[in-house]
């Protein structure tokens, strides 16, 4: 297997029982130089956890890996191709397997961005990314889902200032507020001061209205977003008027002492 577990174990001159058992051999009704495999899933896990409803993840790994046949039955997976490609999925497999176990669910989302990471030259494991919880609220669990975004939450708890670089998209504000909510209910903060440039998207919306609140809501529309995503709604109006949180454009910080 690709991986070893930290609860498989050795007792009484028994081999360790990893999470995922494979054999190997050679079949006769097989291709020139295909070899066979045989993953038995454990017990703890649902066939419907690890094949996805409707088989989903099991077609996302087929669809990933053309060259590789893939028959379910039970407890068992059999793979059967070319050496290197049955190993690769085995790798898949494996670490599939570990991520269902931590309790995230699995869908062809998740098969094609681990067979990234395993295809990638970054030696990352996708269940070491896909598993790791920042944030959970409101039924949901907030994780990295690339290689970049794990490596930006930890640079984030492992440095007190941290830029990140990056198109739209790709979860820089969001995985940010969701540190930053993370730091604040473990009361490793006092409270959260959000900013943000007041950048136009390519239209002049002129004279706004009303308060500096007023003013700066239209640019802060993201991070208020992220807010209401992490947050009971009820409670984010309480939060800023007690100045736990606090919205600030970046223009007005200037001179500003920080230390909480």
């Amino acid at each position: 297997m690709g991986s070893a577990h930290p609860h498989s174990e050795e007792t009484s001159g028994h081999r360790a029982v990893p999470m995922a058992e494979t054999t190997s051999r050679r079949g006769a009704a097989l291709g020139p130089g295909d070899v066979e495999h045989r993953i038995i899933v454990p017990a703890h896990l649902p066939a419907v956890t690890v094949l996805g409803p409707g088989d989903e993840v099991l077609r996302a790994v087929e669809a990933g890996f053309p060259a590789v046949r893939i028959h379910a039955r039970g407890d068992q997976i059999t793979l059967q191709g070319p050496p290197s490609e049955v190993g690769l999925v085995t790798r898949l497999l494996d670490e599939l397997l570990e991520v269902a176990s931590a309790g995230a669910p699995l869908t062809a989302d998740v098969v094609t961005r681990s067979v990234r990471m395993l295809t990638a030259a970054t030696g990352a494991r996708p269940a070491e990314v896909l598993t790791h919880n920042i944030l959970s609220s409101r039924g949901r669990t907030i994780r990295p889902k690339t290689v970049g975004q794990k490596r930006y939450v930890d640079a984030i708890d492992q440095h007190t200032i941290t830029f990140g670089i990056g198109p739209a998209g790709t979860g820089k504000t969001y995985l940010a507020m969701a540190k930053a909510v993370q730091a604040l209910q473990a009361k490793q903060v006092n409270r959260i001061l959000l900013t943000r440039p007041a950048v136009e998207a390519g239209e002049r919306l002129g004279f706004l209205p009303g308060t500096l609140t007023d003013k700066i809501d239209p640019y802060l529309r993201p991070l208020y977003d992220a807010l209401h995503d992490m947050l009971d709604p009820d409670s984010i109006p309480k939060l800023m008027a007690a100045g736990t949180i606090e919205v600030a454009p970046l223009a007005y910080m200037r001179g500003r002492t920080l230390n909480d």
